[in-house]
């Protein structure tokens, strides 16, 4: 398992301020994502004027909100400048064929397929004919879609992340869907990400012990704010600790332990665990009974697993009184006369 890669999805949060824009991209390097996704609407080649609005979201004809909140060309390439600037992957969803050529105009270096044009087979090739990675979401659609939608991008290449993900804003746990993603890698042999829409942060921990190499989950400045995306997205302290989760989850599963190699607590073995100890003066010579021992720390001598073996054995040295027993403390005894 490599690192895993963390996409803070911006969606339309900025609501259409180019300055909430690049202080968005500011916030999520700062909370230590690895890229910043923003979705690039084009309303004209996109949608028609009467297409209804989503359920989470009415505050506005989606023609007239995707028109006011979208960005020019030349600001589409400032924001992928200042996040280069930042020191992070700048990543933005095409919902049309002219989104798709504008994005490569700025120098895009990936695309990510939102749940909704999965089925939206010309505009895949388009995509998949750039040669690019693609990171395809699976929000909206079904084993057959899904099919389709892998089969035309391998037409071109391989480079595909297939992204488990449910379309419920918010998503309740229930919902996430974590047993696709060993179903999906198991299908088409390919990696495997989570896009995150549930509340809280625990499904992505799974998502990232269950081996996703992509986590994306939505980053706001406020809950509070207005729009489609804000009120089921992560504030930033929530999305920070997102982050710190995930890199930590990456450092436990990249480094795999051998149960038989105790170097990192052998100390600790010794001061926690039992030695067979004497329980009075045992002398030379003498066969040595279970009265005369007891189990106590340390854990420096003969194992109380092997008290079988120090019973009936005779000292090789006299034994002072509550001392741990060595191996080199005692002797096999000769059988006595009647035990051959």
């Amino acid at each position: 398992m490599t690192d895993i890669y963390i996409i803070a999805e911006i969606g339309n949060v900025h609501d259409g301020s180019f300055g909430n824009a690049r202080k968005l991209i500011e916030l999520a390097a700062e909370c230590g994502a690895d890229c910043i996704k923003f979705q690039t609407h084009i309303p004209g080649a996109e949608t028609t004027r009467d297409a209804p609005t989503p359920p989470y979201f009415r505050g506005e004809p989606r023609y007239d909100y995707f028109l006011r909140t979208g960005f020019s060309e030349g600001e589409w390439m400032d924001l992928k400048n200042h996040a280069d600037d930042q020191g992070i992957d700048f990543l933005s969803s095409p919902f049309s064929d002219e989104a798709v050529d504008l994005l490569i105009r700025i120098g895009i270096t990936k695309f990510k397929i939102p749940s909704g044009e999965v089925t939206n087979l010309p505009m895949l090739e388009k995509i998949a004919a750039t040669g690019k990675q693609v990171l395809l979401s699976s929000g909206m659609s079904n084993w057959h879609e899904l099919d389709q939608a892998v089969g035309i991008i391998r037409r071109f290449h391989d480079d595909i992340v297939i992204m488990q993900c449910t379309s419920l804003y918010p998503c309740p746990p229930e919902k996430a869907g974590l047993n696709i993603i060993q179903q999906m890698r198991d299908r088409w042999g390919l990696p495997v990400g989570f896009s995150d829409h549930t509340s809280g942060n625990s499904a992505s921990f799974a998502a990232a012990v269950l081996g996703a190499c992509v986590i994306e989950k939505h980053l706001t400045f406020s809950k509070k704010m207005y729009g489609s995306d804000a009120a089921n997205s992560s504030e930033p302290d929530q999305f920070a600790g997102l982050v710190s989760g995930i890199r930590e989850i990456s450092r436990m599963v990249n480094h795999p332990l051998d149960k038989d190699d105790i170097s990192d607590f052998a100390e600790m073995k010794r001061v926690f665990e039992k030695s067979v100890v004497s329980t009075t003066d045992i002398e030379r010579g003498i066969r040595i009974e279970a009265h005369m021992v007891a189990i106590k720390k340390p854990g420096t001598g003969i194992s109380p697993a092997k008290i079988s073996s120090v019973v009936g054995s005779v000292a090789a040295r006299h034994i002072p009184a509550d001392s741990v027993i060595m191996e080199d403390h005692i002797v096999n005894p000769q059988p006595r006369a009647g035990e051959i």
